[in-house]
């Protein structure tokens, strides 16, 4: 059963088709679509993000064992099963064809109307008009088709479904007012049965029909536009001074209008920036990055292990022990050790104020993993930001107690690698540090 996280901004009718498709499949899907988890605009910009997703969009899933996937349909597709891509032959042809219809024949319409009401598209009345007459031609597609049918492919529901009503969510939201969508009542049919499924009603919450078409409003357009800081102004100079300093600040303008989002991105882009979770934490006299190069740099159980004990401020940094919970589905060494890499990239902006050693114990489809991290203060410091939240659930976590024996052993096997690992009852493979 696939496993991984979801980045995406809010309300993003993409994601959405991989949200209700997981939850039909049961595959375990964390959302990241918050700052600071993921901030659209900065995150997805970043060297790790573009490392994974080289477009820099979203939706963009990354599993557990760090697979990664860009484009919303492969998304979904990736994260259903069986009965959702279609069983048969025939039947999953059928959910590629609507799929395709969706993505061909309903959103470029459905773009050019809904988006100028929402206001962060410019609004262009023979475009709109052309928009409507081709949301019509579509809608009577779909209604002769769902004349004799419940849903799109077969008995029950399939990715067709979640991907046809998804494309067309914003227009039953937005414009299709009962006047409108009176000549395709099997079409509302279907999308209302469609939208109170208990999958579907998990992501998208209840969903209300339209009841006025909604219009371009020009002053919403004004107020969503992204603003644009004003130069300061400079002291006047001769004519021929000036020339070369305007003709280098539109040679510096080019590359920023290059790298400007479009005008729908740039709208859900407006995220605060965060505050710094240890602020309020006193200052310690244990030195993280002290430690973290006598460890890099030096014997570990000679060095590195007796400076840790020796200058660490119990105070300030606390110590943990985590395991995985799920361990009956760990399956090939490589995959593991994946899983732990993709977790510490998520933490990345950790890094400053913990250090962590994780390792896999055990075979192929008989293994265990399970850490020691040292944390800045005394609680344990996921909840204090939703970046870090995607991955910890997975773990069991218990405080250790810095001057027992069990957390001395511990500290020793785990930052060395070596040791009898009494506790685990499985033979060591590898590790990765989080440092």
């Amino acid at each position: 059963m696939a496993a991984g996280t979801l980045y995406t901004y809010p309300e993003n009718w993409r994601a959405f088709k991989a949200q209700i498709a997981a939850q039909y499949s049961g595959a375990r899907l964390k959302v990241a679509s918050n700052s600071p988890a993921f901030t659209f605009g900065q995150t997805n910009r970043t060297p790790a993000f573009l490392n994974n997703f080289p477009l820099g969009k979203v939706p963009a899933y990354q599993g557990d064992d760090g697979f990664c996937l860009f484009e919303s349909n492969a998304i979904a597709h990736y994260l259903s099963n069986e009965a959702l891509r279609g069983a048969t032959p025939q039947a999953a042809a059928q959910v590629l064809q609507w799929v395709s219809f969706a993505d061909s024949e309903i959103i470029p319409p459905a773009s050019a109307w809904v988006f100028p009401t929402l206001g962060i598209m410019q609004f262009n009345k023979q475009a709109t008009e052309q928009a409507k007459e081709d949301v019509k031609r579509t809608l009577a597609v779909l209604n002769q088709h769902l004349n004799t049918r419940t849903f799109l492919v077969g008995e029950r529901i399939s990715l067709a479904d979640i991907s046809v009503a998804c494309s067309i969510l914003w227009l039953y939201k937005q414009v299709l007012e009962p006047t409108f969508r009176q000549p395709y009542p099997n079409v509302t049919r279907w999308f209302v049965t469609c939208v109170n499924q208990p999958q579907f009603k998990t992501v998208l919450g209840d969903v209300k029909l339209c009841e006025k078409m909604a219009q371009f409003d020009s002053k919403k357009f004004a107020e969503m536009q992204p603003k644009k800081e004003t130069p300061p102004k400079k002291e006047k100079a001769g004519k021929d001074a000036a020339k070369p300093q305007e003709k280098k600040k539109k040679e510096e303008k080019k590359p920023a209008e290059e790298e400007e989002m479009d005008d729908c991105d740039a709208v859900l882009a407006s995220e605060p920036k965060t505050k710094d979770p240890f602020a309020h934490l006193a200052k310690s006299t244990f030195v993280m990055d002290e430690f973290k190069r006598k460890y890099s740099n030096e014997d570990t159980l000679k060095v590195a292990i007796p400076h840790f004990w020796e200058h660490l401020d119990t105070e300030g940094y606390s110590i943990w022990y985590c395991e995985y919970k799920f361990a009956k589905e760990l399956a090939e060494p490589f995959k593991s050790c994946n899983l732990i890499s993709g977790m510490f990239q998520r933490l990345d902006k950790l890094r400053k104020n913990a250090f962590g050693s994780v390792l896999l114990f055990g075979t192929n489809n008989n293994s265990t993993i399970s850490g020691v991290w040292v944390f800045r203060g005394q609680e344990l410091v996921f909840p204090l930001s939703p970046d870090w939240q995607i991955d910890y659930e997975s773990y069991d976590w218990r405080k250790l107690d810095p001057s027992s024996e069990e957390c001395k052993t511990m500290v020793k096997e785990y930052f060395a690698w070596e040791g009898d690992f009494k506790h685990v009852g499985k033979a060591f493979n590898q590790g990765k540090v989080f440092k």
